[in-house]
């Protein structure tokens, strides 16, 4: 089966729906599907449902698709940078699922396992665990999440085979491996495609398993959220 496709709107043909789910790898604009996200703006999907990590910045990433209103429910754990997702929650037209970011990796990683749900102690007595169900282990309480399990993922990587196996690169790893995993479809992008049998099997992040369909992505931009330096000293 031939996986890799041309462009970022020919991978996403056919998988995308109103009132759909999406897990979207990455952490702050590092590792981030930008091709991807572009494609799902372009094609004016609606009432999304998005899991991750942080929503971009204004007009950066996830970012793009508020600012065009296609978004209409984010399952995060940072929101901090985004002041379109800021006004978009408090005048009550964005709904927001807060979610611990290690508690929010997990569950991901347990919808691709198959674990409907887990507890955890991250989270007890704050608003993080308000409607759910609670128990007692060994004298301390724990929380019952839920796994995530997603319509489709949308993840970027450093290189690819043509098979699919992925290899991230450094802190690009963060929320695209676990997603990868999390939904019915996985499309990702990546800076180069090679042969299959040119990756080292012992170096593969993400076999190509989950991996349904490819792009080439490159060249990228390498966005940077904020840039602070000191000044320069006088002789």
């Amino acid at each position: 089966m031939n996986k890799v496709y041309p462009d970022a709107q020919a991978a996403l043909d056919g998988l995308l729906f109103d009132g759909m789910m999406i897990c979207a790898g990455g952490f702050g604009l590092c590792g981030i599907p930008e091709r991807l996200i572009a494609a799902i703006q372009a094609s004016g999907v609606q009432r999304l449902t998005v899991a991750s990590n942080n929503a971009g910045i204004d007009n950066e990433g996830l970012g793009k698709l508020l600012r065009t209103r296609q978004i209409a429910k984010m399952i995060s754990s940072y929101v901090g940078e985004n002041k379109e997702f800021e006004r978009q929650y408090l005048a009550g037209e964005l709904e927001v699922e807060f979610c611990p970011q290690g508690t929010l990796a997990e569950r991901c990683r347990a919808g691709g396992a198959g674990i409907p749900g887990f507890y955890t102690k991250t989270g007890v007595g704050t608003i993080v665990a308000e409607g759910k169900e609670t128990k007692e282990f060994d004298g301390e309480t724990y929380v019952l999440e839920r796994g995530i399990r997603a319509d489709l993922s949308i993840i970027k990587g450093w290189k690819a085979d043509e098979a699919g196996n992925l290899i991230f690169r450094k802190t690009t790893r963060n929320f695209n491996q676990p997603m990868a995993a999390a939904s019915y479809h996985t499309v990702a992008e990546v800076e180069e495609i090679v042969p299959v049998g040119s990756l080292d099997p012992d170096s593969i992040h993400v076999p190509g398993i989950y991996v349904k369909r490819l792009i080439v992505g490159a060249p990228y931009d390498k966005k940077i959220e904020f840039r602070t330096t000191r000044a320069r000293e006088t002789a």
